[in-house]
């Protein structure tokens, strides 16, 4: 099962996704953490994420690229925090653009594949009315597509407005 959760910054999207892995059937739950922390901000926002989850079981495994290579337990439930910094970190890291769309959705089908379950958090960035540079327009076009082809595989995909989880899709 591939569910996909969809929200703006702070809108409660990560505790939603926790709260459905620690829902979902038993297995070993894994959180993937996408973030490279680069910065005191970034530092902040890994720290506050650690201690939503703490003491509801993950193992907490480092995947900033290269998901496909992950080691993926039968019957675990995965939490891929988040879809927005795999992506920026695929397109913008060491093997470029060419072919980072496909990187990421290789590693997202393996997931699928080889969980039970797998939860997948991605950001909402395109209402902001901002006019963004090329290079940054090309990343939110690539994370757009990849929002669309996630969301047309996923069984389930939620939007969290307001800490508000609304179905677009299963149940």
């Amino acid at each position: 099962m591939l569910i996909l959760v969809s929200g703006g910054s702070a809108s409660g999207k990560s505790k939603y996704a926790e709260d459905l892995v620690v829902q979902a059937p038993p297995g070993e739950r894994i959180y993937v953490a996408t973030m490279q922390v680069w910065d005191e901000e970034s530092r902040r926002r890994v720290e506050r994420h650690r201690a939503m989850r703490a003491g509801k079981g993950f193992r907490t495994e480092e995947r900033p690229v290269h998901l496909d290579h992950m080691p993926v337990p039968t019957g675990s439930v995965v939490l891929l925090e988040d879809l927005s910094n795999l992506t920026a970190n695929e397109w913008f890291g060491p093997e470029g653009r060419e072919g980072a769309e496909e990187r990421v959705l290789a590693g997202l089908r393996k997931l699928k594949t080889e969980s039970a379950c797998t939860v997948v958090v991605t950001n909402e960035l395109f209402s902001d009315g901002v006019t963004y540079d090329k290079e940054t327009a090309d990343y939110l076009s690539a994370l757009a597509r990849l929002n669309v082809a996630v969301a047309a595989e996923a069984g389930q995909v939620y939007e969290v407005i307001c800490g508000i989880p609304v179905c677009w899709k299963g149940a």
